[in-house]
């Protein structure tokens, strides 16, 4: 398997995709954000079609896209997370546009370039470039050292916002600052499992971190690891039985990650894992002593 270049090429990028999906995945658990997922996934559908019916580059309008809307659903605040039939109809409404561009884009080209798409709904991990690794692993650590960086002030701000606000901490503007950092990752990940799984690999291998521990640091690091994993046994399950996709194959692995802790710790605390994580500060009060 590691004497095929394009499956090193995967390895590679997906070991970096997998680690900045895990350790902002974690705050997306946290703060229960995963709908701005979701709705990112829309986002960068559209925004990676309309830069191909425009005759741009892909990966720029998929960026800049994802980024942009993460930017947005934090500048809406509480607003974003209060009135979720509003939000939700607006992001369908986006796949909607998504399509119209795709339509355009396959009217216009020949149907060997109609394949983009596709490309972006499940990714092309295996089509990578060394261009393309080598983009992703310097995004990856970017993101991945910036999320480090605020994660002490964003684990306070996240559980205990007001106590957070009060202490001094910009609660806002590391909302915002999160959010744009989804977005960013959200876009490299939809080059290795597409705009329509991407929530998988964000969700589930968090998810299962927090079903396993308490400690904020200590579940970063497990969620880092159960999404890294998810990529090497879907890769591998991908490369021996090649009628699977890659794609589904890393989100299906995710998903029995978490399904293994879920079924572990079901029996041991059934509340929901932000109030398992909050119960740690006691009282809100008292939450400033602890983060």
């Amino acid at each position: 398997m590691f004497a095929q270049e394009f499956m090193r090429n995967a390895l590679i990028a997906g070991n970096f995709v997998g680690l900045a999906c895990g350790l902002v995945g974690y705050f997306v658990v946290l703060r229960a954000q995963v709908f701005a997922g979701d709705a990112l996934s829309h986002v960068a559908f559209t925004g990676a079609l309309a830069a191909a019916a425009l005759g741009l580059n892909i990966l720029a309008g998929l960026f800049a896209a994802t980024i942009l809307g993460g930017i947005v659903m934090g500048l809406l605040g509480d607003r974003a997370r209060a009135d979720d039939v509003t939000i939700g109809s607006f992001f369908a409404w986006t796949l909607g546009i998504g399509v119209l561009f795709l339509t355009i884009f396959t009217t216009n080209n020949s149907a060997g370039n109609g394949t983009a798409g596709v490309r972006v709904l499940f990714g092309s991990i295996f089509g990578l470039s060394t261009t393309d690794v080598r983009t992703s692993v310097l995004l990856a650590i970017l993101a991945s050292a910036f999320l480090l960086l605020i994660a002490r002030p964003l684990l306070f701000a996240s559980l205990d916002a007001e106590v957070a606000a009060a202490r001094g901490v910009p609660v806002r503007a590391l909302g915002l600052g999160f959010l744009a950092l989804l977005g960013l990752v959200a876009a490299q990940a939809t080059q290795a499992v597409g705009a329509l799984l991407l929530l998988g690999l964000l969700a589930a291998p968090a998810g299962a971190a927090h079903r396993l521990t308490t400690r904020p640091y200590r579940g970063l690091v497990l969620s880092a690891i159960f999404s890294v994993g998810a990529v090497w046994i879907g890769l591998t399950l991908s490369y021996e039985f090649p009628t699977l996709p890659p794609s589904s194959m890393i989100i299906a692995a995710a998903v029995g990650i978490y399904t293994l802790a879920l079924l572990a710790t079901a029996a041991r605390d059934p509340r929901p894992a932000r109030l398992r994580l909050a119960g740690l500060y006691g009282p809100p009060g008292h939450a400033h002593d602890h983060a």
